[in-house]
C-alpha cells in the first residue's frame, strides 16, 4: 500500500507518541519503501528524540538508518508563521519553499515540475 505512491508523505512525525503496534507498522511501510521511492517527512524531533517517539530505541535506530540513506534534511529553525496574519516573514519562507521543491524536483525527476 506504502510503496505504490509516487512520494509518500509522514506530516508531524513525533507529534503523538507511537503504541507498539503504530511504531511496528509505521517500520515496515519505511522498510517496504526503503530505495523504491521518495519519502517527505516533517518533524519537530531530533533524531535523538525519536526512540521516546517509538518507544523502542532500537527501532527508532534502524527506521533512521533507512530514512537517512540517500536523504536530503532540510533543519528549518525559528519561529512557526501563521500564514493568516500578514507578515514579511512569509516571503521569506516562500522564497525558502521554492529553493526545496527545486532541489526536490532534480533530484527525483532532473526537471523543474510543479504539483
Amino acid at each position: 500500500m506504502f510503496v505504490k505512491p509516487t512520494i509518500l508523505i509522514i506530516d508531524e512525525m513525533g507529534y503523538l507518541k507511537l503504541d507498539p503496534n503504530g511504531a511496528h507498522y509505521l517500520f515496515q511501510a519505511i522498510v517496504r519503501r526503503y530505495e523504491q521511492g521518495p519519502i517527505i517527512l516533517t518533524s519537530n524531533k531530533s533524531f535523538g528524540e525519536w526512540g521516546e517517539v517509538m518507544g523502542d530505541s532500537v527501532l527508532a535506530t534502524a527506521m533512521l538508518d533507512r530514512l537517512l540513506h540517500h536523504s536530503i534534511i532540510f533543519n528549518l529553525k525559528g519561529e512557526a508563521i501563521d500564514y493568516g496574519k500578514k507578515d514579511s516573514n512569509k516571503k521569506k519562507t516562500e522564497g525558502s519553499m521554492k529553493s526545496f521543491w527545486g532541489i526536490l524536483n532534480r533530484r527525483f525527476w532532473g526537471k523543474i515540475h510543479r504539483p
